[in-house]
């Protein structure tokens, strides 16, 4: 039987002692904390992360990249979509 089972009502979920409910609110401030601190590192590399990628599309435009072994392509001008605007999502 599993939590989410549809043959079974009420709640299957444990109770927490006060102890375990007292370690998963610590733990999770500090999951807070941590996660606060990585996303103002990103942010920080904000501006580097827009030289990587301008750089890069300038790379693939120029020198091109390897697609298979020793087959190159250039990427034309036409093909890359332009920017919006919009600042890059770093996933982490």
């Amino acid at each position: 039987m599993t939590l989410g089972s549809t043959t079974i009502k009420g709640n299957l979920r444990p109770k927490f002692t006060k102890e375990e409910a007292a370690f998963i609110k610590q733990e999770l401030a500090e999951q807070i904390d941590r996660y606060k601190k990585i996303v103002a590192e990103q942010e920080a590399l904000t501006p580097q992360r827009e030289k990587w990628v301008k750089e890069f599309l300038e790379r693939i435009q120029s020198r091109g990249f390897h697609v298979h072994a020793g087959l190159k392509r250039v990427i034309p001008k036409n093909e890359v979509r332009p920017r919006d605007g919009r600042p890059l999502q770093v996933i982490f």
